[in-house]
């Protein structure tokens, strides 16, 4: 579906195309980042707090790169309309998939095809749940393409024909796929090599092992009449990791039942 293979130049990714021009993005690719492609009705709420902090500085420094789509351009006749009745009649209006499929052509160009290399992503509230291990599978990819739904969903035919993988962000409904998309794109480039700085701190975190995180600390000692807990103060390394560590199997226990029975069910068989 590519239009021609790509050559690169140093850090510069040239592909030769002959789609028009008012349809090429403006900013080069970079051959060695991760890359996140949106496609969507407003590009302009990207890079959004994808901007800020670690995520923002890496983007600056160009560990990863964000090429929004503008779906739009690639609509039908004279208004680009993107949508249409749905088939069967009903409520709202539904994405046409010739125009969906325009715009992942171009999204897709220099891409590899390979999902496992570089996934393709709608995100709706009927796919499966995003979760830390998916935010790792798309790190170790070169790349991700995402579709952000609007209206009633997408044409069911485009999803097949391109095989795109549906995830949700969690079970509620949101008026398009933007904030979802820059939820999950953040969760994954801040497991990219050197974003973070340290490199330790994301094994620790919640669902790293399968746990809550556990409560942290940090001065004064006292405030409001509450105490650090003394197994922090006190120096001993091998006692702070197993109050961690209990602490994380307390909160897991207490907040997340089903992550708990998940957890109790991997250590069995790591002990069998």
């Amino acid at each position: 579906m590519n239009d021609a293979p790509s050559r690169s130049h140093g850090r510069v990714s040239v592909t030769a195309s002959r789609r028009p021009s008012e349809l090429m993005g403006e900013r080069p690719v970079l051959k060695d980042a991760w890359h996140a492609r949106v496609v969507t009705l407003f590009p302009d709420v990207f890079p959004g707090v994808l901007g800020a902090s670690l995520t923002g500085r890496a983007l600056q420094e160009g560990v990863w790169q964000l090429h929004p789509v503008d779906l739009r351009p690639f609509g039908e006749g004279r208004h680009r309309n993107v949508d249409d009745t749905p088939a069967g009649g009903g409520a709202g209006m539904v994405l046409r998939a010739d125009v969906v499929d325009r715009a992942l052509r171009h999204a897709m160009r220099g891409a590899p095809m390979d999902r496992a290399a570089w996934p393709i992503v709608y995100l709706s509230p009927r796919g499966k749940p995003f979760d830390q291990a998916t935010a790792r599978r798309w790190s170790a990819a070169r790349g991700l393409t995402m579709l952000c739904g609007r209206f009633e969903g997408v044409d069911q035919r485009v999803l097949d024909e391109w095989e795109i993988e549906e995830v949700s962000l969690g079970d509620f409904v949101l008026t398009g796929g933007e904030i979802a998309a820059q939820a999950m794109i953040d969760a994954t480039v801040r497991l990219l090599p050197g974003v973070l700085g340290n490199e330790a701190s994301t094994e620790e975190e919640s669902f790293a092992r399968g746990l809550l995180e556990a409560p942290h600390y940090t001065r004064p000692a006292t405030w409001n009449r509450r105490d650090i807990p003394a197994v922090l103060t006190s120096g001993h390394h091998g006692r702070v990791a197993a109050w961690r560590h209990s602490e994380a199997e307390r909160l897991t226990r207490e907040r997340r039942p089903d992550l708990w029975a998940a957890y109790l069910a991997n250590k069995g068989d790591d002990d069998a």
